[in-house]
């Protein structure tokens, strides 16, 4: 899976083109809806976390405005999975570096 050309509100996966917030796993690309618009809860993680990644890669949007909880973190620490959470301009980058050597999903905030 490789992402590519983000700008506010858009990205392009495997060349296909995405207006929405995505969960990326090595299987499969699909909308990433949330509890909440700018925060990520650990039930936010739910789809990620069923790849069973070595780590998950937050992008929180075009101004960082999404933030992740404590209590989210808290299960990413627990279960010994890596998170980088960046703004999504930077989690791309991160992404596309990262799988190339380990299991990595993305949590993709296209817009704020």
């Amino acid at each position: 899976m490789r992402l590519a050309n983000y700008h506010f509100g858009r990205i392009e996966a495997d060349g296909v083109v995405y207006k929405h917030d995505l969960v990326v796993t090595p299987t499969e690309i699909r909308d990433w809806r949330r509890r909440e618009g700018h925060r990520v809860y650990p039930e936010d993680l739910e789809p990620a976390l069923a790849a069973s990644p070595q780590t998950i890669v937050i992008g929180t949007g075009f101004s960082g405005l999404l933030q992740v909880t404590t209590d989210a973190m808290r299960v990413l620490k627990g279960r010994a999975i890596e998170l980088v959470a960046e703004k999504t301009a930077e989690a791309v980058e991160a992404f596309n570096d990262l799988s190339r050597s380990q299991r990595v999903c993305a949590l993709l905030h296209l817009t704020c």
